[in-house]
């Protein structure tokens, strides 16, 4: 497996272990709708939020937050379009980033992003 997969997935961890000490409830990972993944899909007071987790070792291109394009946010849309049709979900919705950043010693900084982005239209 390529180290930025292991890199991800680490990354992916840390965000899940986080929102669960956060007091959210994990219903999905690594979701996936023809060709949209959706990296966690959580649940918290009424709420179903659709994560993404972007885990950098560096910022020196930007901050890891800033690599969710407005491509990638239309795919979750459409992928979460589907997970809410598909669990007949009637309530709130919300799409988060969790941003992780290394340093050069291996320490991270998550940043978790409430409410990064609003579908358009």
């Amino acid at each position: 497996m390529a180290q930025h997969n292991t890199f991800g997935q680490q990354g992916e961890l840390l965000a899940k272990e986080y929102l669960e000490k956060s007091g959210y409830e994990i219903f999905d990972e690594n979701w996936t709708f023809g060709k949209s993944e959706i990296d966690l899909i959580v649940y918290k007071d009424g709420l179903i939020i659709f994560a993404e987790v972007k885990t950098r070792s560096g910022n020196v291109f930007g901050e890891p937050e800033d690599f969710v394009d407005q491509a990638k946010q239309k795919q979750m849309v459409l992928a979460a379009e589907e997970y809410i049709h598909i669990m007949n979900h009637q309530g709130e919705i919300r799409f988060d980033i969790i941003s992780i950043l290394f340093d050069k010693s291996g320490k991270h900084t998550l940043n978790h992003i409430e409410d990064a982005f609003w579908p358009e239209g």
